[in-house]
């Protein structure tokens, strides 16, 4: 089916009501994936805004329940009618074992049990865009074997303000030099669309439970595999923030290994040498998170505190050598690329970024940020 869908009309929703009958016949264009676990609270208006999707192509919703402990399942087969009607087939089952089995596990088994060749993730606890489906599935025709994404409206209203920020203003290019930094993945989850063959070639999702970040370790895994990251610039999702998300069971120290691991696997492996921006606290775990050999590699730390500049150097305690190494420290404008960037971004008023542009380097050359 052409990627330039109509919008859905009036007129047109008979033509769009055929969906249930292209299952028969073969696979479908869209599956809608949602991982479900006592999300009741919010499933009216996601489910809502499945409903109201102006894609013209066929289309369905594959829904597994991880165990849910409260009415979830009644409130999706609740609307079961109504997509249908519209020509959305609906796909629910789930578990009822006494503990969930996690969020990677839910998501491998709505993917399973769904046949549409496009992917489009959701979670139950966010509301897509009517839009969502359409403008996605166009970019993935643009963008083969790639994770789309999209700009998110985060609510509550200024919660997570700089991470927010962070995911709807990074450059194309930014969503693959920035792969290393502690936001995770460059465009998130809940906005991921991609084709199936591309899930089945990087796949599964880990099901290791909870405490597994099993979409950073999806999105490094498509990168190995040649993939690509690629973002339509529209906002497409209303993306919920609240204590209950999995993502809050997932440790930084978790994050932070996967991060060091593969940093060394793409970028210190190339270089000869690097600096590490930042003598302060976290320049040095990642300093002693590296390998012995890319520890070899780190010719200096460079800082604009004057305090650690004149100290000279910093010497590795914990270090079995002997000598026990010692790093130079240097102000950032007498130390040399490239760089990997241990200071946060958005956090200094603009002063680490006008340091950056007043050396005239380039970003995934010259330097990489990492926090």
């Amino acid at each position: 089916m052409s990627p330039s869908k109509r919008l859905r009309t009036t007129e047109n929703e008979a033509e769009a009501a055929t969906g249930s009958r292209e299952k028969e016949r073969g696979a479908l264009d869209v599956s809608v994936t949602m991982p479900m676990y006592n999300a009741s609270s919010w499933l009216d208006e996601g489910l809502q805004a499945i409903l109201h999707q102006d894609f013209l192509g066929t289309m369905e919703l594959s829904v597994f329940d991880d165990a849910s402990t409260d009415d979830s399942r009644k409130v999706v087969e609740g609307w079961r009618e109504r997509l249908e009607a519209r020509g959305i087939s609906v796909v629910i089952s789930g578990h009822n074992s006494a503990q969930p089995r996690g969020v990677g596990y839910a998501k491998n088994k709505a993917i399973t049990q769904s046949c549409g060749q496009y992917l489009c993730f959701q979670d139950a606890d966010d509301v897509m865009l009517p839009q969502r489906v359409r403008l996605q599935y166009e970019a993935s025709f643009l963008h083969p074997n790639t994770l789309i994404g999209c700009k998110v409206q985060r609510v509550p209203e200024g919660s997570t303000e700089r991470y927010t920020r962070w995911i709807n203003t990074i450059s194309q290019d930014q969503l693959i030099t920035q792969v290393y930094t502690s936001h995770g993945p460059t465009v998130v989850m809940p906005t991921w669309f991609c084709s199936r063959n591309w899930y089945l070639k990087v796949g599964p999702f880990d099901e290791g439970g909870k405490g597994v970040p099993e979409d950073l370790l999806f999105f490094y895994q498509s990168l190995r595999q040649g993939g690509s990251v690629a973002r339509v610039d529209q906002c497409l999702l209303v993306y919920r923030y609240h204590e209950k998300a999995t993502t809050h069971s997932v440790t930084e120290e978790t994050i932070w290994k996967l991060r060091v691991d593969f940093l060394q696997e793409r970028v210190l492996s190339q270089w000869e040498s690097f600096t590490i921006w930042n003598a302060g606290k976290q320049g040095r775990k990642l300093y002693r998170s590296l390998s012995s050999t890319n520890q070899e590699k780190v010719k200096a730390f460079c800082d604009v505190d004057e305090n650690k500049i004149q100290k000279g150097f910093y010497t590795y305690e914990e270090s079995k050598q002997r000598p026990k190494p010692k790093i130079p420290v240097l102000h950032y404008k007498d130390a040399s690329a490239p760089f990997i960037i241990c200071v946060k971004l958005d956090m200094t008023g603009g002063v680490l970024e006008e340091n950056l542009n007043s050396l005239l380097l380039k970003e995934g050359t010259d330097f990489y940020h990492f926090n």
